[in-house]
C-alpha cells in the first residue's frame, strides 16, 4: 500500500497540481485519504465503498468476511471468472456487458493479478481510521446498501470524519459508480462544484 500511495503522490507532483480533489474506490479510498491527511493541496475528497478505511462493524459476521476474502483470493484470470466476479459485485446486472467483462479481465490479468495476490497475501496495511478525524477537507462518502462489506462501515467513517456527507444507495453493491452511475455522477459533480 505504501508503494501505491507513493506512486499516486509522484503522479500528482509530476502533474504540477497546485490544488486537486481525490476520488477513491475501495482500496483507492485508503490511498486518497492517506494523501489527504498529508497534503494540504487537497480541496475535496470522495471516498467510496472502502472496507480498508473503516473497522468492521459489530454486526459483521466473521464467517461472511472469511468467505468473501477466500472468494477474492481464489480468483484466477479468465473471462468466465471475470464475469462471475462482476455478477457478485454488481446489483444492476443490466450494466454488465461484454466490454466491462473484457476490461475487468485485462485489468486483473498478468502483472496486475500477480500484484493483487502479493497485496492480499501480505495485508499489513496500517490502519488510519483513528487519524481520519484530522481530515479538514469536505468529504463525500458513497456506499452501496448491498455491498458485501456492509454500509455500516460508511456510517463509521461518517462518524469519524468531521462534516462528512454520506450517501447509501439502495440496490447497489461494491461498484457504486456502476450500479448507480447517473446518480453518483450527479452527486459527485455537485459536490466538486461546492453545491
Amino acid at each position: 500500500m505504501a508503494t501505491r500511495i507513493a506512486h499516486a503522490r509522484a503522479f500528482i507532483d509530476a502533474m504540477g497540481l497546485e490544488r486537486f480533489s481525490l476520488w477513491g474506490h475501495s482500496d483507492g479510498s485508503y490511498i486518497a485519504a492517506s494523501i489527504a491527511l498529508q497534503d494540504e493541496r487537497v480541496e475535496r475528497l470522495v471516498l467510496m465503498a472502502s472496507g480498508a478505511l473503516s473497522p468492521r462493524s459489530s454486526d459483521e459476521s466473521p464467517e461472511h468476511n472469511r468467505r468473501e476474502a477466500e472468494l477474492r483470493m481464489s480468483y484466477t484470470p479468465s473471462l468466465a471468472n471475470a464475469r462471475a466476479t462482476l455478477v457478485h459485485s454488481l446489483v444492476d446486472q443490466s450494466t454488465l456487458d461484454d466490454e466491462l467483462v473484457q476490461a475487468f479481465y485485462e485489468a486483473s490479468s498478468g502483472k496486475n493479478h500477480e500484484a493483487f495476490r502479493r497485496r492480499y497475501s501480505d495485508r499489513n496495511t496500517p490502519p488510519i481510521y483513528e487519524e481520519l478525524h484530522r481530515l479538514k477537507v469536505p468529504t463525500l462518502l458513497l456506499w452501496g446498501a448491498n455491498d458485501s462489506g456492509g454500509p455500516r462501515r460508511g456510517l463509521l467513517l461518517q462518524e469519524k470524519i468531521p462534516g462528512a456527507e454520506l450517501h447509501i444507495f439502495d440496490r447497489c453493491g461494491h461498484w457504486v459508480q456502476r450500479d448507480q452511475r447517473d446518480r453518483v455522477n450527479r452527486i459527485v459533480s455537485d459536490f466538486l462544484r461546492g453545491e
